[in-house]
């Protein structure tokens, strides 16, 4: 598995090695000594998460404050556009975001780690997410910032002709000088 760095230090892209042939194919999704070794601590995910969307849908910009949740996040059909947004006010990368095609076929996966929002959008016509998470769901903590925040700015890459699909808790979020954030 191969690891890279992204303009957010703590955010990373995992590649897993693939190998196929005639038959199919094989690849490793994760391995928990490969994600500790780059980290510098050990992870441990207590609870998977899988969702499909169609065309359109945007999730997000997701966190959770108390008992904010680590996640390995990655794309089994379809395609989405993820982004991971630093919620940590004492962080040099405070408020900046960092976003990336996923796929069933790059098979890229996204740590986000705690103290990030993260959040995404459908590109294929339908997608199948899989993500897991470093703490239990919590929704008494749950926080929402808007996707569409002019003092994050992210670049989303909508499809023309295409409604926007959010949902009403995704509607509502708050704006990221108006949302309880980490310190």
């Amino acid at each position: 598995m191969k690891i890279h760095t992204t303009s957010l230090p703590d955010v990373l892209l995992l590649e897993p090695q693939r190998f196929g042939d005639a038959r199919g194919f094989f690849y490793e999704a994760y391995r928990a000594s490969v994600l500790s070794e780059w980290l510098g601590r050990e992870v441990h995910f207590v609870q998977d998460n899988h969702s499909g969307s169609q065309a359109g849908v945007l999730r997000g910009l997701h966190y959770q404050n108390p008992k904010p949740q680590g996640k390995l996040v990655r794309v089994i059909h379809g395609c989405v556009f993820d982004v991971a947004v630093d919620l940590r006010r004492q962080s040099p990368t405070f408020g900046q975001w960092f976003g990336t095609e996923l796929s069933a076929e790059n098979r890229l996966q996204m740590w986000v780690p705690e103290g990030f929002a993260h959040g995404f959008y459908v590109c294929s016509d339908w997608a199948e997410f899989v993500y897991k998470c470093t703490d239990y769901y919590a929704p008494e903590y749950e926080g929402c910032i808007r996707f569409d925040d002019p003092a994050i700015g992210i670049q989303w890459p909508l499809l023309e002709g295409v409604p926007t699909s959010l949902s009403a808790k995704d509607q509502a979020g708050l704006a990221l000088h108006q949302a309880p954030l980490f310190d």
